[in-house]
């Protein structure tokens, strides 16, 4: 059974969506939100809480964060294996600060389809940690 976190500044609804596409592909998985209230677009405070929060997971935890002022553009999805943990989101400075503390890291890019050009969260990270 797959553990995920979830940390974004997407309020209420949105993270909802995300956890219907991750059970959709994994319905075994367990679900926890970190957090859905960081400031927009703050990517420093995403980054602060999710540094914060990782070292206290077990190992094989899925953290996708999303603080992505960059959707749309040709800015890289990545999947980091930190420590024995994995962290999920946009190449902007989110995850490095957590992979970093959780130990020596590999870093790898999500390839992103033409067709989600919006909701990144919905149609390449929460996929991604479904699978």
């Amino acid at each position: 059974m797959s553990l995920i976190t979830l940390l974004t500044d997407f309020g209420d609804f949105y993270p909802g969506v995300m956890k219907g596409v991750i059970l959709k592909i994994n319905p075994h998985a367990r679900i926890i939100d970190l957090s859905h209230s960081v400031s927009p677009q703050n990517v420093k405070e995403g980054a602060f809480l999710l540094l914060s929060a990782a070292p206290y997971f077990p190992d094989g935890t899925i953290h996708v964060a999303v603080v992505d002022p960059t959707v749309g553009t040709e800015r890289k999805a990545l999947m980091i294996e930190a420590g024995n943990q994995i962290l999920i989101g946009p190449d902007n400075g989110l995850l490095i600060p957590a992979a970093r503390k959780l130990g020596d890291f590999k870093v790898y890019e999500i390839l992103i389809e033409a067709e989600s050009r919006t909701f990144h969260g919905r149609d390449v990270f929460a996929v991604a940690a479904g699978r």
